[in-house]
């Protein structure tokens, strides 16, 4: 059965949650996207905070709202960086969310993320090709690019959800976002926003912002996922192409209102 699309008014009020408590979050990301996701974070109402040396970020988990865990360019020093990071997160309760980015073409990569689903992560964000390959059901993708569409990995999503005990949201042109249980769809966003680097990765960290706030975690990273598509709507029906994206996309993120969303 098609899971419903999230209800405006649900996201509407994870939105409002989010701005009056601007929640910090802790971007251990991928070299290629800091600057673009520090900027939608802010944004959106969030702050950010890029810290990535294995000790000054165990220290500053527990500080941060959140924790955001992209691997796009890992290395063995920075997965040992994210492993004490997710530690010390999980020592303090704060919610912490898995970019598997590229996962299933590359054994180092996967491997890693396969070991950290164990680590209880709040919400897993990928693409239909990662999630795919996180529940076992397939080789992965060509690079960062899924293979798949999000609808064939709904099942993949749902068992992953079971698995792990996160939320998992699985991006496409429809986004699908399960708890293992319910889920919700959120329609919305352009093809051009695959024209531009970091739109999925800036993603991932708007779900760890929300995934601090009170209230349903599902409602809260489908509200994330809305947010984004919504955004990514205006900002191309204002602009010319990827080179104007960029700026109108942080312009519509900053506007973004309750009412429109409603």
């Amino acid at each position: 059965m098609q899971p419903d699309l999230l209800p405006g008014h649900r996201a509407a009020s994870v939105l409002h949650n989010l701005r009056l408590s601007s929640p910090l979050v802790h971007c251990m990301t991928n070299d290629v996207v800091q600057n673009f996701t520090a900027n939608v974070l802010l944004a959106i109402g969030a702050s950010p905070a890029m810290v990535i040396e294995a000790e000054e970020a165990a220290q500053f988990s527990p500080v941060a709202d959140s924790l955001l865990i992209n691997i796009g360019t890992l290395t063995a020093e920075r997965s040992r960086a994210m492993l004490a990071a997710i530690h010390a997160a999980n020592d303090s309760s704060t919610p912490w969310v898995l970019d598997p980015v590229a996962v299933g073409g590359l054994s180092f990569r996967t491997q890693f993320a396969r070991d950290i689903l164990s680590l209880r992560p709040a919400a897993i964000r990928g693409n239909a090709s990662e999630i795919l390959v996180l529940a076992g059901d397939a080789a992965g993708g060509r690079g960062v690019d899924s293979t798949s569409d999000s609808s064939s990995a709904l099942p993949a999503a749902l068992h992953l959800a079971q698995l792990t005990g996160a939320i998992v949201a699985v991006t496409g042109e429809l986004d699908y976002v399960t708890d293992g249980v319910n889920s919700w769809a959120v329609a919305g966003g352009d093809i051009l926003m695959t024209r531009v680097v970091g739109t999925g990765c800036a993603l991932s960290a708007v779900v760890a912002a929300c995934c601090s706030l009170s209230g349903s975690r599902l409602d809260n990273v489908a509200a994330a996922c809305r947010f984004m598509k919504f955004a990514g709507r205006r900002a191309i029906a204002a602009g010319r192409g990827p080179g104007s994206f960029s700026p109108a996309f942080l312009d519509a993120l900053y506007l973004l209102n309750e009412e429109a969303l409603a």
